[in-house]
C-alpha cells in the first residue's frame, strides 16, 4: 500500500515537472512564431505556431490560435486559417467580435463562405459572454482604465523632450499618483464590497482595470489585496500572469528578490535598464512558463535588454547593494 502511494506521488510529481517543461517549450515556440510574424515571415510563423500547438498536446491558448490563423491567411493559406479559427469560435471561448471584425490581416478570408460561418459563432459567443456583465460597473472599470494608462504613455514623449529628471517629468510623475489614489478608492470599495471580479461579470478591461490599479498602488495596499488576487486566479477571476507581476512588486518592495523577473529597474546616472534583483534566475523561464509568461529574454528585449544568466548572477550583489541604497 505504502509503495502504490509512493509511485502515484512519484507519478505525480514526475507529471508536474513535464507539464512545466511542455509549458516552457510552448512559450518558447510562441514567442518564436511572433518574432517570425513581425518579421512579415508568416509561413514560418504559422508553422512555429503549429509545433507550439503539438508540444502542448495539440492544445493551444486562444490568443496563439488567432495569431497563428493570421499568420495562415497572411500565407494564403486558407484552410488552415480556418481551422483555427473555428477552433477557437466554435468551443466558445473567443468573443472579441469588433476585433476580429476590423482586424486587416484576415482580409483574405471575408470572400469566402466560411467566414460567415465563423462570424456568426463569434457574434453568439459575444452575447453569451455578455449576458451576465454589470454594464454600469463596466463603464466605470473602463473610464478609469483609460485615465490609468493614458498619462503612463505619455512619459516616453515629456522624458524625450525634457529629460528623466526634468521638473515637468516630476510634475507629470505627480499628476499620476494623483490620478491613481482617486482611482484607488473606487478599485478598493469594489474589491471590498464585492470581491475580484471576472470578466463574466466586467469584462477583460474591467478585469484588467482591478489589477492595474492595485499594481500601481502603496506597498500595504498590495499586501491587503495580493491573497485575493492568488484566490481570483484559481477562481479563473483573475490571469495568474497579472498576478505574477504583482507577485514580485511585492516581494521587491518588502526587501526581498522578485520571482519571475517582471520588475526591471534603471540606472539614474547612465540610464542603462537592469533586472531588479531576481531569486533562483537559472529557473526563471520554467516559473514563468507556469504563470503563462513567455521567456525573461522576450520580456526584457522591450527595453534592448540581453538576458545571460551567468552574468547577471555575478552582477546581482552588486544590484542589490544599488537597491538598498535606493
Amino acid at each position: 500500500m505504502k509503495q502504490r502511494a509512493l509511485l502515484f506521488l512519484l507519478g505525480f510529481f514526475l507529471s508536474i515537472c513535464v507539464q512545466a517543461q511542455d509549458n516552457g517549450l510552448y512559450k518558447q515556440l510562441v514567442d518564436e512564431a511572433w518574432k517570425l510574424y513581425e518579421a512579415k515571415d508568416f509561413r514560418k510563423s504559422a508553422e512555429k505556431y503549429s509545433e507550439a500547438f503539438a508540444a502542448l498536446g495539440h492544445k493551444g491558448m486562444v490568443t496563439d490560435r488567432y495569431n497563428a490563423a493570421c499568420s495562415w491567411a497572411l500565407s494564403g493559406q486558407i484552410d488552415s486559417a480556418f481551422v483555427q479559427l473555428f477552433k477557437i469560435a466554435g468551443n466558445g471561448n473567443y468573443a472579441n467580435y469588433g476585433h476580429i471584425t476590423s482586424d486587416t490581416d484576415l482580409n483574405n478570408l471575408h470572400n469566402d463562405q466560411r467566414w460567415k460561418e465563423v462570424l456568426k459563432l463569434i457574434k453568439a459567443n459575444k452575447e453569451k459572454a455578455e449576458a451576465n456583465l454589470d454594464r454600469k460597473l463596466l463603464a466605470v472599470l473602463e473610464s478609469i482604465y483609460e485615465e490609468d494608462q493614458k498619462y503612463r504613455k505619455q512619459i516616453g514623449e515629456i522624458e524625450s523632450k525634457y529629460g528623466w529628471e526634468s521638473d515637468e517629468m516630476k510634475a507629470h510623475w505627480e499628476l499620476i499618483a494623483e490620478i491613481d489614489s482617486i482611482n484607488l478608492i473606487v478599485i478598493r470599495k469594489i474589491l471590498d464590497e464585492r470581491g475580484w471580479l471576472g470578466p463574466d461579470i466586467v469584462g477583460d478591461k474591467g478585469n484588467s482595470t482591478l489589477f492595474l490599479v492595485i499594481q500601481h498602488a502603496d506597498i500595504e495596499t498590495q499586501k491587503k489585496y495580493l491573497p485575493m488576487m492568488r484566490a481570483a486566479v484559481t477562481k479563473g477571476n483573475a490571469r495568474a500572469s497579472s498576478l505574477a507581476l504583482l507577485e514580485d512588486r511585492v516581494a521587491l518592495r518588502q526587501g526581498k528578490r522578485q520571482i519571475y523577473g517582471s520588475q526591471v529597474g534603471r540606472d539614474k546616472e547612465t540610464g542603462a535598464y537592469y533586472v531588479l534583483p531576481l531569486e533562483d534566475p537559472d529557473n526563471v523561464d520554467k516559473r514563468r512558463a507556469e504563470m503563462g509568461l513567455g521567456t525573461l529574454q522576450s520580456y526584457i528585449s522591450n527595453w534592448g535588454m540581453t538576458w545571460d544568466v551567468e552574468a547577471y548572477k555575478k552582477k546581482l550583489p552588486e544590484i542589490e547593494a544599488k537597491q538598498k541604497k535606493e
